[in-house]
């Protein structure tokens, strides 16, 4: 299928990515317990840090809008995002009192326990004065993260951004990122995945995700060709429905397709949604069809659940490429790269 998603060449920053950063501590050794490991391991995680991770990997231009607290791992998360070329001026430092969220994982490849350290976020901080008009313009793609949803002031901030992408011409799209913990209600959860869907030129999900945007209207749906002609008919261009080990589905108004994992084994099932975003974006951007596009995502989603991290394990270009062709899919191809 042909891609629709136009790039604008002429823009500084190919994405800006918005939402959570924080610090991700993996436990070294597999298949064990808490109480069971030596330690752990440091890298930066949240969802919107490894999609802009993904992004980098691939040579995109990347830029990033948050709040991280004003220490040690707020530092870490700046310079890590630095160290891969990311643009962090969209980055505020908070002095309030708030702290960079903390995500403390076992390495099982299914059911991990994960401890979540959430309260009083640094990211939910960033305000609608912390968005600037042009630094958003000078982007082909906004990509936004659903959990900056969840509260005030973040909620507001994020919605600035987006109506900014829209009058700008920068494309938005909606990773839609659904933490329960996360949301005061599953009616407050549908009421901004809505909001913020009509603005978006694309969609990303899974089955669960999308129930939740549908929670108020249309609760039970389970009917995804409903799911994504109700989006398309609105602003939205693409509506990615992910169905973990049994691929996804990409609609757009002249029909839709469908794309397999690529099987591995697997030491996490973490970081799988975010390398399929960061890879099928930049693959977008750069005007490959549809159906290659998602295969890279598929690809790159394998090579990071195989891995023993989230950020660190996005694979470079050459890295996916190769790892595509070990599997025997041949058509990757660039309809048209700058």
């Amino acid at each position: 299928m042909m891609n629709t998603f136009a790039l604008n060449q002429q823009r500084p920053l190919d994405v800006i990515c918005l939402g959570r950063a924080g610090v991700d501590l993996y436990a070294r050794e597999p298949n064990q317990s808490f109480n069971q490991v030596s330690g752990f391991e440091r890298f930066v995680g949240g969802s919107p840090a490894n999609i802009a991770a993904a992004l980098a990997k691939q040579g995109s231009k990347v830029g990033f809008i948050s709040c991280v607290s004003d220490d040690g791992l707020g530092d870490y998360v700046s310079d890590y995002l630095i160290s891969l070329g990311i643009d962090v001026s969209g980055i505020q430092v908070d002095s309030s009192g708030t702290r960079t969220s903390l995500a403390v994982t076992e390495m099982r490849p299914n059911c991990p326990e994960v401890v979540i350290y959430r309260n009083n976020a640094a990211d939910l901080a960033l305000q609608p004065q912390h968005i600037n008009e042009a630094y958003i313009a000078s982007a082909s793609v906004l990509l936004i993260s659903g959990t900056a949803l969840s509260a005030s002031p973040s909620r507001e901030a994020t919605l600035v951004a987006m109506d900014h992408a829209r009058r700008h011409g920068t494309k938005v799209v909606l990773d839609i990122d659904y933490r329960a913990y996360s949301w005061e209600s599953p009616e407050a959860s549908a009421i901004y995945y809505n909001i913020a869907a009509a603005l978006a030129d694309v969609v990303i999900g899974n089955r669960e995700e999308f129930d939740v945007l549908e929670y108020l209207f249309d609760k039970g749906n389970q009917d995804d060709d409903k799911t994504a002609a109700r989006l398309l008919s609105d602003t939205t261009q693409l509506v990615i429905i992910k169905y973990g080990e049994k691929g996804c589905r990409a609609f757009q108004k002249e029909g839709s397709v469908q794309q397999a994992i690529f099987p591995v084994e697997a030491k996490k099932p973490f970081g799988a949604g975010d390398a399929f975003a960061g890879n099928l974006i930049h693959a977008l951007l750069n005007q490959y069809s549809l159906n290659d596009a998602l295969a890279m995502g598929a690809a790159a989603a394998a090579i990071n659940v195989s891995g023993t991290s989230c950020s660190e394990a996005m694979p470079s270009t050459s890295e996916l490429l190769d790892f595509m062709q070990t599997y025997g899919y041949q058509s990757v191809r660039e309809e048209h790269h700058g």
